[in-house]
């Protein structure tokens, strides 16, 4: 069955019930299994179980190919310009500290693939204790309603020595958050693109990145964005 990224959510969360659920994480070699309590394979453990129970429940779907491009699995086998799904997974009592997209990367496909603005971001957030997981929360999400400012950027990155990596997210969930997320992705462009003014290494080339933006995804979409 096709499915788009919120009737996929409905089905897991709602009718499947996975919060609360729990799953212990052994390895077996030869006649020797041991525990497994590490977090280091926890999201890639998630993400092949997703692509599991989306096999047994029948649903439709294209998992890429290459594990380290965007995105994670095309819900729309026909169509890979719409239901993009991304997969992350936190540690809930450490925070979300995965990256939403490469910094560089990001800007530069939204050039020519600015439909990549409206992926769906499935996020689970799980606790562990010895080598048992317990699924505390799901989400899904945009990249704007995940992403917010900070006191350095209009955006908040992850930047070491001066360079700036990734996109990182907000704490969206908590209410005690100083920075809120976007609250669309007009605004989430806005902020991308005065960051990009900001960051020394892209002011220089920033010139129409925005306009160029705005004119790909009407190509794409029909829909002429108004950032402001």
């Amino acid at each position: 069955m096709k499915l788009t990224a919120p009737e996929l959510y409905v089905k897991l969360v709602d009718e499947y019930k996975i919060i609360g659920e729990t799953a212990i994480i052994n390895f077996k070699l030869r006649d020797l299994t041991i525990s497994v309590e590490t977090k280091d394979t926890v999201g890639n453990l998630l993400q092949e179980w997703l692509k599991a129970w989306m096999m047994k429940e029948k649903v439709e779907f294209e998992e890429n190919n290459n594990s380290q491009v965007f995105p994670d699995f095309y819900l729309d086998k026909h169509n890979q310009k719409t239901d993009l799904l991304e997969v992350k997974t936190f540690d809930l009592k450490r925070g979300p500290g995965f990256d939403l997209a490469n910094f560089d990367s990001y800007c530069n496909s939204l050039l020519v693939n600015a439909y990549r603005i409206d992926s769906d971001y499935l996020i689970f957030a799980y606790e562990m204790h010895g080598s048992t997981i317990t699924i505390k929360n799901v989400w899904l999400k945009k990249i704007w309603e995940l992403a917010g400012s900070s006191g350095t950027y209009p955006l908040k990155v992850q930047e070491k020595k001066s360079v700036i990596y990734n996109i990182r997210p907000t704490i969206w969930y908590s209410t005690k958050s100083t920075f809120k997320p976007f609250a669309s992705k007009e605004e989430f462009l806005a902020a991308l693109n005065e960051t990009r003014y900001q960051y020394p290494q892209t002011r220089h080339t920033n010139g129409h990145w925005l306009q160029n933006v705005i004119k790909n995804y009407q190509e794409h979409t029909g829909i002429l964005l108004d950032v402001k």
